[in-house]
């Protein structure tokens, strides 16, 4: 999970680098991980008579890659029209969210106590949105998208768990999911840049095949691999630091400014996460304790 965290914080730097519509690069980066994943395939087949993904793993993983599909092309947009700091700290956010889903949906259980410090995430994140640089590049538009985008994914992320409770595994999982996602982000591409669908330059060329790598590999491969021993809750706990991991990145590499009046409210974001972090793992350990 650290693996994949620090992939997705160099991701929106390489996102926003060529300044080409987000939706043409997410369509694009989906189409090189596909072959990649099938190719895999292929050779397992042939080296190791491994059979393709079967019915019922299609089934299993097919509502899970349409979600992925549209979060990844909404998402792109919406890093190409927001600052990476509004787009990761809106993202922070998922922990918080995604516990209470977790014992809905799979009977996991949170650490309720732990999760009061989510006001402090939940205050920062208003305080990152109202305070913006007037001269930064965060629009309403785009904090919109990333909203958007961020449902999607926890989405994809409650149906990832349930496809890998079913016995998936993370290269077939991986296979399947790459080309359904593209069904689902064809249509956001071509609503949005039809006219620029077929990038024209190596700087876009480039960003597709570090992001088909970065993440249409690595990160979502270890995500998935993640899913069948962490606990839903927790896997986005650990991302805690990536939204400051993306800010310095950005700085750096784009030149995005932060205003000082933002500053509390990043803290405040971080601060939260890591309390849920650190009370729920006192109090599981507690629990262990007196059950022991």
């Amino acid at each position: 999970m650290l693996g994949a965290s620090t992939c997705f914080a160099l991701s929106y730097v390489v996102i926003k680098w060529p300044g080409t519509p987000g939706s043409v690069i997410a369509w694009w980066r989906l189409a090189v991980a596909t072959v990649f994943w099938w190719v895999f395939l292929a050779y397992r087949r042939v080296a190791k008579g491994v059979p393709f993904p079967s019915r019922t793993t299609w089934k299993y993983v097919t509502p899970a890659a349409l979600l992925f599909g549209a979060n990844i092309a909404v998402m792109f947009t919406g890093a190409t029209k927001t600052s990476v700091a509004h787009l990761e700290f809106i993202n922070a956010l998922a922990p918080i969210v995604l516990a209470p889903l977790g014992f809905l949906f799979f009977k996991e259980h949170p650490q309720w106590k732990a999760l009061r410090w989510g006001v402090f995430s939940f205050t920062g994140i208003a305080i990152v949105l109202s305070f913006g640089p007037e001269n930064g590049v965060a629009t309403v538009e785009g904090d919109l998208l990333v909203a958007t985008a961020f449902c999607a994914f926890l989405g994809y992320l409650l149906l990832t768990k349930r496809a890998r409770a079913h016995g998936v595994t993370t290269v077939d999982f991986m296979a399947v999911m790459m080309p359904v996602a593209m069904v689902a982000a064809t249509p956001v591409a071509l609503l949005i840049a039809y006219d620029s669908f077929i990038p024209d330059n190596p700087k876009t060329w480039g960003s597709i095949f570090i992001l088909a790598v970065l993440t249409g590999i690595v990160a979502h491969g270890l995500l998935v691999f993640a899913q069948k021993i962490v606990p839903i809750a927790t896997i986005s706990m650990i991302q805690a630091g990536q939204p400051a991991t993306s800010t310095f990145l950005a700085w750096v590499f784009l030149g995005e400014t932060i205003s000082f009046s933002q500053a509390p409210g990043m803290a405040l974001v971080i601060i939260g996460s890591i309390l849920v972090v650190i009370t729920g793992q006192r109090s599981i350990a507690n629990s262990r304790k007196f059950t022991s």
